[in-house]
């Protein structure tokens, strides 16, 4: 139900931990990892100074003695300029975040806290109980360090992990097998209320809420065939959580904060094979997502958005049994013919999430390569005798 993190950092289950120092800021590209996040990471990266300095720097140093020194006076003279960054850059610096929903590496929720690190934001994050001892043991090992990896070579921290159940707002909504079952055991304070109160207590406010959760027992079931238990467990843990969390936070969160939640397609379009209510828990949000702008609007000036994600081979989408399907999909019938990137989806939340989207609450931003403004799928052979454009790149 959640997402990961990173393991040299230090992490404290009851109190805060001293976060790592950063990496020198020299950092070259080669250090930046090589594949399809690469392209995304990089336009992160040009908030950061540090980073497109490097790379010029890097090509006048093949240059004679005396453009070096050059080059090297130049960069002291502007080191010690206090510039205005060129452009719109995401700027989060002073900003603290708390990500419910993260407990492995390839997750949305991963995914969104690394690119709000990217901009500067501080990271607190929420894991599931059960998932809670191996996200702490991998990170504690190194096993994420790769994925950790920022734009400037600097290594995501998060500051502290807490323990969250979001199917329960207090220990009076706990059933007792829940309170005596052993993978519960050893952790406290970890419903919504408390959770809340916890973080109030530890650091006194919030600047962002991201919700990045979800479960339905019966997801694989048609929803004729899913039980009324099953449908109500779904809308639980996949929206009411969502109502909770903010209900409990938005006393923390600071005015002119973000709120994000996650959604899918299937909320207002039929993906068979995605069941169990799940469907339902997901167009409940999205409505949940209009009403709730308007009352933390109006109440506290945070605003509300949700981000409806393409597919993504994230360990929970695994658990629907077809997510490959749905990918190969997309890449066949989306306008922009890519597999997405958990990072992209990242991006888009730290940019909902800064002051360049405070004129934006109450709707739903498609991150899906364009999916959702289809009508048909164009990889029908009904359509075999059509001149359809194809990806040239």
């Amino acid at each position: 139900m959640m997402a990961t993190t990173a393991s040299s950092l230090q992490i404290a289950t009851m109190k805060p931990c001293i976060s790592l120092s950063r990496r020198a800021v020299a950092a070259c590209p080669a250090m930046l990892p090589s594949n399809s996040k690469g392209a995304s990471w990089s336009k992160l990266s040009s908030a950061c100074q540090i980073s497109s300095s490097v790379q010029l720097f890097g090509r006048s140093f093949t240059s004679t003695p005396s453009k070096f020194d050059k080059a090297v006076t130049k960069a002291m003279a502007e080191a010690g300029e206090t510039k205005p960054v060129p452009g719109l850059p995401i700027d989060l610096k002073g900003k603290r975040a708390f990500i419910a929903g993260v407990a492995d590496d390839n997750g949305y929720g991963w995914a969104i806290a690394k690119s709000l690190a990217a901009a500067g934001a501080e990271i607190l994050v929420g894991t599931w109980v059960p998932a809670l001892n191996i996200f702490e043991s991998s990170l504690r090992r190194g096993k994420f360090d790769e994925s950790r990896v920022l734009p400037d070579g600097s290594l995501m921290e998060i500051t502290k992990i807490y323990p969250l159940d979001a199917v329960f707002d207090n220990m009076e909504d706990v059933p007792e097998d829940i309170k005596t079952n052993k993978r519960y055991a050893g952790s406290s304070n970890w419903t919504v209320q408390e959770v809340a109160e916890s973080v109030k207590k530890d650091f006194g406010s919030i600047d962002i809420l991201v919700h990045s959760l979800a479960n339905g027992p019966e997801v694989t079931k048609p929803l004729l065939e899913t039980s009324r238990k099953g449908y109500l467990a779904a809308l639980s843990a996949s929206s009411y959580s969502y109502i909770s969390l903010l209900k409990h936070f938005i006393p923390i969160i600071n005015p002119g904060g973000s709120s994000l939640s996650l959604t899918y397609i299937a909320s207002e379009k039929i993906i068979p094979g995605y069941g169990g209510g799940m469907s339902s828990a997901k167009a409940a949000l999205e409505s949940d997502t209009r009403v709730l702008a308007f009352e933390a609007g109006r109440k506290h000036r945070v605003r509300v958005n949700t981000i409806s994600a393409g597919p993504l081979r994230s360990r929970a989408a695994k658990a629907i049994g077809f997510i490959d399907m749905m990918i190969d999909y997309s890449s066949a019938n989306a306008p922009l013919q890519k597999e997405l990137s958990a990072d992209e989806v990242g991006n888009v939340a730290a940019f909902l999430a800064s002051p360049l989207a405070s004129a934006i609450t109450g709707s739903v931003i498609y991150v899906d390569n364009g999916l959702h403004a289809m009508g048909v799928g164009v990889d029908s052979p009904i359509f075999k005798d059509l001149d359809i454009p194809k990806d040239q790149h």
